[in-house]
C-alpha cells in the first residue's frame, strides 16, 4: 500500500458531491482517480476546496487550507500551478491537466514544472499534441479517463427507440450551432424527434455563476423553442443521467477545440447510444468511425448523419450493439492502475 496525495484548488467539491449534483469533467475524473487508487488498497488523502473533512469510499478528503504534508509515495497536482511544487519530498510526482496545454507556456507555471519535473499525464493524444517538446517537463504520459461503472451495464435494448437525441456538455460548446442545424435541418426532416438537454450553470458551481453572461442566451433560446422539440432539463446527477440515456435513441455534439477527451461522449457510447461528431480537436479519438457513430466535416455531413441514424431503424441497431460491445472496456480502474505505474508504485 503506497501513500497517495492529490490536490485541487478548483471549484468546491468532495468526494460526495459526485453522488449529489452534476459536475464537471474535470471534477468528476478526479474524483473518481481518487476512488479507483484507494480500492486498489492504497492510503488517498485528497486536499482540495472541501467545506469539511470527511471519508468517502476509502478516500480522505481535508481542506486545502490545512496544509499538505511534506511526504508521500505518490503526489498528483490537478492542474493548477500552485499545487506543482506542494508535497515537496513525494518520492513521485504527477501533474494530472485536463484543458488544452497552451497554458501551461505561461511563466508561472514553466518556473514550477523546470524545478519540479512532475511527469505530466494527458487524456489521448490530440491532447499531448497541444503542448510543444521544449516545453518543460519530468515525463509525458497519456492516460485515457475511465469509465464511471454505472454507465457499463445497460443491455442490448429489445426494441428501437423513437428519435430522442441527448446534449449533455457545456452549453458554451456549440450548443447555439446544434441548436442552428435542429431548426434548419434536422427536425424538419424528422418531425417527431426531440432534443433533451442535460446542460447549465448548476454542473460548474460558482465558475458556472460567472459564466451565466454566456451561457444564458443559449439555453434562453433553447428554452423558447420547446416548439420545435427542445425540451431544456437542466444538469442532472450521473445517477438520473444513466435512466435518461437508456431512454434516447443518440447523442449529438459538435465538439469544441477546448475539448481533451469528452466522457460525455464516451458514457454514452457506454450506453448504447450512437453520437455523431464533427472532427474537431479529439473528437475522433471517441468513436470507432462508422460502427459506434459519425465523426464528419461540417454542417451538411453532420445532419445528414444524424437524419440517419433517426431514422434507420437497422443501422441504429447495428451501431447500438457496437458501443455496447466495443466502447465500454476502460474503467477506471484501468486507469488508476497506469498512475501507480507512472508512479513507480
Amino acid at each position: 500500500m503506497a501513500r497517495i496525495v492529490m490536490t485541487d484548488d478548483g471549484i468546491v467539491f468532495d468526494g460526495t458531491t459526485l453522488d449529489e449534483r452534476p459536475l464537471g469533467g474535470a471534477e468528476t475524473s478526479f474524483i473518481e482517480m481518487a476512488n479507483a487508487l484507494a480500492a486498489r488498497g492504497h492510503e488517498v488523502t485528497v486536499y482540495n476546496k472541501c467545506e469539511t473533512e470527511r471519508v468517502h469510499r476509502g478516500v480522505a478528503w481535508r481542506p486545502l487550507s490545512q496544509g499538505v504534508p511534506e511526504t508521500a509515495d505518490l503526489y498528483i497536482a490537478n492542474r493548477g500551478d500552485k499545487l506543482i511544487r506542494l508535497c515537496p519530498q513525494a518520492r513521485h510526482s504527477i501533474f494530472w491537466i485536463h484543458n488544452p496545454a497552451g497554458y501551461l507556456l505561461k511563466w508561472r507555471y514553466q518556473w514550477k514544472l523546470a524545478l519540479r519535473r512532475p511527469v505530466i499525464v494527458f487524456s489521448g493524444a490530440n491532447h499531448a499534441a497541444s503542448y510543444p517538446g521544449w516545453g518543460m517537463a519530468g515525463g509525458r504520459e497519456i492516460v485515457l479517463y475511465g469509465l464511471t461503472d454505472l454507465f457499463c451495464h445497460a443491455g442490448e435494448r429489445a426494441e428501437v427507440p423513437p428519435p430522442r437525441v441527448v446534449f449533455t456538455s457545456n452549453p458554451m460548446r456549440s450548443l447555439d450551432w446544434l441548436l442552428d442545424l435542429w431548426e434548419t435541418r434536422i427536425r424538419p426532416a424528422v418531425p417527431d424527434a426531440e432534443l433533451h438537454i442535460f446542460a447549465g450553470m448548476a454542473t460548474y458551481g460558482a465558475a458556472g455563476v460567472a459564466k451565466a453572461g454566456r451561457m444564458g442566451p443559449v439555453l434562453d433560446r433553447a428554452a423558447a423553442m420547446a416548439g420545435q422539440g427542445i425540451i431544456l432539463r437542466g444538469p442532472v446527477p450521473k445517477t438520473q443521467l444513466v435512466t435518461e440515456l437508456a431512454q434516447a435513441r443518440a447523442l449529438l455534439y459538435r465538439g469544441d477545440i477546448g475539448e481533451t477527451f469528452c466522457s460525455a461522449v464516451a458514457e454514452a457510447q457506454a450506453m448504447g447510444l450512437p453520437i455523431v461528431l464533427e472532427d474537431i480537436a479529439c473528437m475522433s479519438e471517441r468513436v470507432i468511425e462508422g460502427e459506434t457513430g459519425f465523426c464528419v466535416k461540417g454542417k451538411d455531413a453532420f445532419a445528414e448523419a444524424s437524419i440517419r441514424l433517426l431514422t434507420d431503424d437497422a443501422l441504429w441497431r447495428r451501431f447500438h450493439r457496437a458501443c455496447l460491445d466495443r466502447q465500454r472496456s476502460w474503467r477506471w480502474d484501468h486507469a488508476a492502475a497506469e498512475f501507480e505505474r507512472i508512479g513507480g508504485l
